[in-house]
């Protein structure tokens, strides 16, 4: 504990009397400064034990003395000493109403106690409490490397949560709490992942305190991490801030904490390397060498129904945000699989993401929020990251390793998809559930489709007849003479007539099937616009 008023009345060499503020003696002391000036505020910075004579100060004025007590609280000095038997015999009843008034604690000093001596007690004091807080500091140190070593990143936790009397949490890359101690802690700390959040949207290293003396506790938090963007943070909660041994409690546990992360980052490395491996033997058909190669690691993987996941991202205007996005998929996609005990698969290839995944599983289901959170943001801009970069993932239906493959390509469809259609994540289920009309908005399609009508709409122009018109009530019916006919409202030689005309103007036979086929799809697409 740093030195207090109290310690200093206590101590037995130098005879100091409380002649005011007595239930304030257990303020800490910073310092203890001499001045004799009529105004030493412009000199103080707060804590100080101030020592004056009243050399140049009328201390039997009690309006003075008001006026200069209330000066010296007002600037944080913690208490004052006076001395007697120097220019006044005792302390004037004038200086000990103002500072009873004032509440300031008030010390006489006697004659035969010098300042020295109680500016060398108090620095003695703050050496020996600052000895004691590096010693306490090593101690935890030394453990806390201990626990790092033996038990990981829950020892640590367990040990500085120990050290500053209070509790500690673990966030991964996604703002998800992993570890807490006490175990109470997770609900508390579950509660700050938008602080988490704002505090990873800056560079590593970045600190940020939350609540205060109107909230439960004083949490603080901290960034873990080498790398622009911090992997994961660490969160402190105390009920009151932190003095020295607790402070390097604190940086000794965010050293090791960084340490297991970037080491945990090196081993990521090596299994993503593996990865790419696996992926590559799946790919190519060879299911069983893929299993031997993924041994442990993603070997439940493979012996499961899994999804394959492909993504994409261009960043915009040149901001060179295409890899963060991609990045942010990797880490939702892994943070959720590790907190559900799930294996994963996930290969960078550049500009594109791709991911083997558990089907019904924590991670597709991470990927397709992660998507959904991105199409809200683009419906309002002002929240989104529409003007950063676009992210585009396909995602395969359900698939084993012998199919892989065929998930992929799946999965490279569906993306294909979600790029045209303006959206984040498209299923390759979805396609085949759905209709093929949505399709036909590319614009290679229109394009086709107007060139192979154009001489059709030109004819009908003229008032010559209605060719599109009866074209699509013939084709809906099936060739129908009489049905179609009746929908036109028109003699069944009347349209037999037309679809003459329609096959001498287009010069093609409406007997072939294929020929039919595309003048329906052109239809359908024209009638899209």
């Amino acid at each position: 504990m740093p030195p207090t008023l109290a310690s200093l009345v206590h101590h037995s060499a130098l005879k100091l009397t409380v002649r005011a503020g007595e239930d304030r003696l257990d303020v800490p002391v910073r310092w203890a400064h001499v001045s004799e000036l009529a105004d030493p505020v412009p000199y103080m910075e707060g804590g100080e034990l101030l020592l004056i004579t009243a050399l140049k100060l009328d201390a039997e004025d009690p309006e003075a003395m008001r006026r200069y007590v209330r000066r010296l609280a007002g600037a944080g000095v913690v208490g004052l000493g006076f001395a007697v038997g120097v220019n006044y015999e005792e302390t004037p009843k004038a200086l000990i109403d103002a500072c009873a008034e004032e509440g300031l604690p008030l010390l006489e000093v006697p004659r035969r106690t010098p300042f020295l001596a109680i500016s060398k007690a108090v620095s003695a004091a703050i050496a020996a409490d600052q000895y004691r807080a590096v010693t306490a500091g090593f101690a935890a140190q030394r453990e806390l490397t201990k626990q790092a070593l033996n038990a990981g990143p829950e020892g640590v936790l367990g040990v500085l949560a120990a050290q500053v009397d209070g509790w500690t949490a673990l966030y991964d890359a996604s703002g998800a709490v992993v570890a807490a101690a006490p175990e109470w802690a997770g609900r508390r700390a579950a509660r700050l992942t938008t602080e988490v959040e704002r505090l990873r949207e800056r560079p590593a290293p970045a600190s940020s305190v939350v609540g205060g003396p109107d909230h439960e506790d004083r949490v603080e938090l901290h960034s873990l991490g080498t790398g622009r963007r911090p992997r994961a943070a660490l969160a402190v909660g105390t009920a009151a801030a932190l003095g020295t041994a607790e402070r390097y409690a604190v940086h000794s546990a965010i050293a090791l904490l960084t340490l297991t992360t970037e080491r945990s980052r090196s081993l990521h490395a090596a299994e993503q390397r593996l990865g790419t491996a696996v992926l590559r033997m799946l790919l190519a058909g060879e299911p069983d060498h893929a299993r031997a190669v993924a041994g442990d690691l993603y070997g439940g993987l493979l012996d499961a129904p899994f999804r394959m996941i492909v993504a994409e991202s261009e960043s915009a205007a040149g901001l060179g945000t295409a890899g963060e996005l991609l990045g942010e998929l990797a880490e939702t996609v892994e943070s959720a699989a590790a907190r559900a005990g799930e294996a994963v698969l996930v290969v960078p290839e550049g500009e594109r993401l791709v991911v083997l995944a558990a089907d019904e599983g924590a991670a597709v289901a991470a990927c397709t929020a992660y998507a959904a959170a991105l199409e809200a943001g683009r419906a309002v801009p002002e929240q989104g990251r529409a003007d950063e970069g676009e992210l585009v993932v396909g995602l395969s239906a359900p698939a084993g390793p012998i199919a892989a493959a065929a998930a992929y390509k799946q999965a490279e469809q569906a993306l294909s998809v979600a790029r045209r259609r303006g959206r984040v994540l498209v299923e390759h289920e979805q396609l085949a559930a759905g209709s093929v009309l949505p399709l036909l908005a590319d614009d290679a399609v229109k394009a086709f489709a107007d060139g192979l009508l154009r001489a059709l709409h030109e004819h009908d122009a003229t008032g010559r007849g209605d060719l599109v018109a009866s074209l699509r009530a013939w084709l809906s019916r099936h060739g129908q003479w009489d049905a179609a006919a009746a929908d036109l409202g028109v003699h069944r030689h009347t349209l037999r007539y037309r679809m003459r005309r329609v096959e001498e103007i287009l010069g093609r036979s409406l007997d072939d099937p294929d020929v039919r086929m595309e003048l329906w799809l052109a239809l359908k697409a024209t009638a899209a616009e």
